[in-house]
């Protein structure tokens, strides 16, 4: 195993067939098929031009339905390239996204709150059962693709009953848009084609796993992955300046349009699952209200822990672990037994979502840009901080889309498994 940089850079051009990196890289090519790569390969540039350009030509009844999501750590990038600030940015980017003739842009912020929830949910089943579950705790978050094809191929069952079951934003956004929204439209899944803007190419590989695709209607809740690098270069290819662009409102997922405001979940760059779990299992098991985090910085910005202590007894203690080296010590520490950490939050791309490669590496490639890093950190920093469980919309999806919380469907649409999947790297 060994990072992209270390093998040079794979960097999607225009056009190119995207190359998997397994984030900055977890394990060799190896842990990809041909099948895969080729599922992989299919989601492209290109690939939404033929889907546009058939709409264009076929008959009405034929027309596929064009959603794209946006992922919030893929907004600060195009603050940064637009000179924008992050609001004005996303309203120019869709904009852009519809005079290409996407129909309706979302941004994933929805789903990224179900997912929040779905995890203290776990989290708190989990800590309260440890003593009987020797693969209850530590709990390992579940939104990193590189690091759960790693999880699965290379780590197995030392890791793999310990990862969360909920699903990734990017793939409950999935079932958003091709269980709750086609219903709304009156229409079957498999006339949606959805695309996903990321900022990593690694959701790629997500959205081709089988159990996220519907084999009957030969559909996929993310029919596309782009990452927000192969969104700009589009746009310069089509030689579309920001000047150019409309500003138009990204669509709600649910109720009227409104001019809403575009907000973030806790955390330095991605989804925050660390600190939405931590000041949540603070109140539910102990009942101690957390308003400031303090992280301590143990080898490096990438390996950082937080805890929580009460007249001296440490209650909790959780880990941000990122980045390929400092996965390598976490698993090294695991295999021992010397894990001190209820909870890990575990992304492969040093830096968290922000740095991924699919908008983060320099105009030389092969590196990440530090200084484009630092931009889209204090663009990300900017939006305000919304709790999932505030969301009015969420409380209502819960109702009305799954039937409740703790239903079926809410169990079935909201989460997923891990398997054992042999040493093929």
């Amino acid at each position: 195993s060994f990072t992209a940089g270390e093998r040079g850079s794979q960097r999607t051009g225009r056009f190119e067939s995207p190359q998997v990196l397994l984030s900055a890289c977890l394990s060799c090519d190896g842990c990809v098929s041909e099948e895969e790569s080729l599922k992989i390969s299919q989601q492209n540039l290109e690939e939404v031009e033929r889907v546009l350009e058939n709409n264009k030509k076929c008959d009405v009844s034929k027309h596929k339905v064009l959603v794209a999501s946006l992922c919030p750590q893929s907004l600060p990038f195009f603050a940064v390239k637009f000179g924008l600030d992050i609001s004005d940015a996303a309203l120019k980017l869709c904009g852009f996204l519809k005079s290409l003739g996407v129909q309706y842009v979302f941004d994933t912020t929805l789903a990224a709150g179900f997912s929040i929830l779905e995890s203290q949910k776990e989290f708190i089943q989990r800590y309260r059962r440890r003593h009987h579950d020797s693969h209850a705790l530590p709990m390992f978050t579940s939104s990193c693709p590189g690091w759960i094809r790693y999880s699965e191929r290379v780590l197995g069952s030392l890791v793999t009953p310990h990862i969360c079951t909920a699903r990734s934003p990017q793939q409950i956004m999935g079932c958003l848009v091709k269980d709750f929204f086609s219903k709304q439209q009156k229409l079957s899944p498999d006339q949606i084609y959805h695309v996903v803007v990321a900022p990593c190419f690694d959701k790629k590989l997500e959205a081709v796993r089988e159990e996220f695709c519907n084999s009957l209607l030969e559909t996929k809740d993310v029919d596309c992955v782009l990452t927000s690098g192969e969104i700009y270069h589009l746009m310069e290819q089509k030689k579309v300046t920001v000047k150019d662009l409309d500003s138009v409102p990204l669509d709600p997922v649910i109720g009227e349009a409104v001019d809403a405001v575009l907000v973030r979940h806790e955390g330095r760059g991605s989804e925050g699952f660390l600190e939405h779990v931590f000041k949540h299992a603070a109140k539910e098991l102990f009942g101690l209200e957390v308003h400031d985090i303090t992280y301590k910085t143990l080898r490096n910005r990438d390996f950082q822990e937080v805890t929580l202590e009460r007249d001296g007894e440490t209650l909790l203690q959780f880990a941000a672990v990122y980045g390929f080296r400092n996965i390598q010590t976490l698993v090294h520490r695991m295999r021992k037994g010397r894990v001190p950490y209820q909870l890990v939050e575990v992304l492969s791309c040093p830096g968290g979502c922000l740095s991924g490669r699919g908008q983060a590496e320099s105009e030389a490639g092969g590196r990440v840009d530090k200084a484009l890093v630092q931009q889209m950190e204090d663009s990300y920093s900017s939006l305000p901080v919304h709790l999932p469980e505030l969301s009015p919309a969420l409380q209502t999806l819960y109702q009305d889309w799954l039937q409740g919380q703790d239903s079926s469907q809410a169990c079935t649409l909201l989460h997923t498994h891990y398997r054992n999947q042999g040493q093929t790297c």
